[in-house]
C-alpha cells in the first residue's frame, strides 16, 4: 500500500485554492495532493468572493490495514507489523475525498 495516499478534495463551486497545514496546496479544484498515510491536518480552500471553508483530516486504520496487521500476526512477521506502523501503510486519510461547499461572501 505504501506509505502515502492522494487525497482527494473537491469544492462546488471548483476552482478554490486548497492550503494545508502541512504546507501542501493546489492551485484550484478539483485536486488531488499526495499525503503520507499518516498525515493529520486542516486544510482551507478560497475562492474570491467566498467565505473561506475547512476540514480536519486526520488518519484511522484501514480495512486492508487491519488485515495487513492481522497478516504480520498471524505469520510471526514482527519486522512486518512494525514497518507497517512506523511508514503509516496500515492508515488511511479521513475524509477522503472531501467535498466542500463554498458560502457566497
Amino acid at each position: 500500500r505504501g506509505s502515502t495516499d492522494a487525497w482527494v478534495i473537491n469544492t462546488e463551486p471548483s476552482g478554490a485554492r486548497v492550503e494545508t497545514t502541512n504546507g501542501l496546496f493546489c492551485a484550484a479544484t478539483p485536486c488531488a495532493i499526495k499525503m503520507k498515510r499518516k498525515s493529520e491536518f486542516t486544510a482551507t480552500a478560497t475562492k474570491v468572493g467566498y467565505k473561506p471553508a475547512t476540514v480536519q483530516v486526520t488518519h484511522k486504520t484501514a480495512g486492508a490495514g487491519a488485515a495487513g496487521i492481522a497478516g504480520n500476526v498471524l505469520l510471526g512477521g514482527v519486522i512486518g507489523l512494525g514497518v507497517d506502523a512506523y511508514s503509516g501503510a496500515s492508515q488511511d486519510l479521513t475524509p477522503n475525498p472531501v467535498t466542500l461547499v463554498l458560502e457566497r461572501d
